[in-house]
């Protein structure tokens, strides 16, 4: 019997995303970006976003199937993003998805956007151990979570940033300093020439009493920029290098002290780190510190599988799929809000009594 091949749908943003996967491989990845259309206005318009994927739907999707030398009709399923995004960028997506499916008579599954980074690792590294400790860190999202079956049970949210993502403090951070939009990357590529150390900046959240899995970037972010205007009071411009690197550590610090700070609360041997700010080297190198100090081991995608992408959407799909899950049915709609419980909008069942 033929394994079933899953097409996957991103465009929760401003990557227009297809990938293909089957039995956890991938066949197929492409991304069409339009951030150089957002960067002179500093960040994401939403009708810009929108506009770009109705521009880039077909030919990332003809380019996928090029890639894994199928055919529309071999295609078993179609996954798609549905939330949480921005709303007009969603419906594109799932506007394009759904005619796939319904053209080419195949179920469709409604994925969560979340999920999808989680399910990235599994492209590169297999099956997830359960349970298995998860960050995400992304422009909008930071969270910690402990995920077992990633289709089939609850998703269990440790802590989530109170404010400003991860992410965010970075692009927010860089236009103060003079530095491109975005700005995790523009942030990385300064701190190699600063001194971490140069400046004290805060640990948010890291006191006795704090909660020890939530997240909050929002006082780093204004710890920065008063450190920026304090300089610029004096008539002196600050080391953008040094605050680069400084800043750059502190969100390293708190990222990764709370997520072992996790493994060891829950008895978990493995750290998955994913999205967009996975793809930062401070981040990843002290990870690997500390995971290695700890024993415990670190999973994180390649870079190219860290950002916004169809094949991690396909990789939910194919789990979906050889889980039995129930398809979303065609009028499904999208979510932009929604809250990262389950992979799918159509849950399984909870499973049965494993044997001891």
């Amino acid at each position: 019997m033929r394994t079933p091949v899953v097409l996957g749908i991103e465009s929760s943003c401003d990557e227009t995303g297809a990938g293909i996967v089957r039995d956890g491989k991938l066949l197929a990845h492409v991304v069409a970006s339009s951030m150089d259309e957002h960067a002179r206005f500093g960040g994401v318009v939403p009708e810009i976003a929108a506009r770009a994927h109705l521009h880039s739907f077909n030919p990332v999707v003809r380019q996928a199937l090029d890639q894994a030398g199928l055919r529309v009709g071999q295609i078993d399923a179609v996954a798609v993003t549905t939330g949480p995004g921005l709303s007009g960028a969603l419906q594109v997506g799932l506007a394009g998805a759904k005619s796939l499916a319904y053209a080419a008579g195949v179920p469709l599954y409604g994925v969560h956007h979340l999920a999808g980074h989680v399910a990235a690792d599994t492209l590169e590294h297999g099956p997830l151990p359960e349970p298995c400790v998860v960050l995400i860190v992304s422009g909008g999202h930071t969270s910690l979570l402990l995920v077992r079956d990633l289709v089939r049970e609850p998703i269990l949210h440790l802590g989530d940033t109170l404010d400003d993502a991860a992410g965010e403090c970075f692009d927010k951070v860089a236009r103060i300093l003079g530095l491109p939009y975005p700005g995790g990357p523009a942030i990385d590529r300064a701190a190699r020439d600063g001194d971490a150390k140069a400046v004290a900046f805060p640990r948010p959240l890291t006191r006795p009493g704090n909660d020890p899995f939530a997240f909050s970037f929002s006082g780093l972010k204004t710890a920065a920029a008063r450190w920026v205007e304090q300089h610029r009071l004096r008539g002196e411009e600050p080391s953008v290098a040094d605050g680069a690197a400084a800043l750059q550590e502190a969100v390293a610090d708190v990222l990764t002290r709370k997520a072992l700070a996790a493994c060891r609360a829950h008895d978990v041997r493995t750290l998955i780190v994913v999205g967009g700010v996975a793809a930062n080297s401070r981040v990843r190198a002290l990870a690997e510190e500390r995971c290695a100090a700890a024993g415990v081991e670190l999973r994180v995608p390649p870079m190219t599988l860290c950002t916004d992408n169809g094949a991690m959407i396909a990789a939910v799909g194919d789990l979906l799929v050889r889980s039995g899950a129930e398809p979303a049915p065609l009028n499904v709609s999208i979510d932009p809000s929604a809250p990262l419980e389950y992979a799918s909008l159509t849950p399984l069942p909870a499973p049965t009594a494993r044997a001891v």
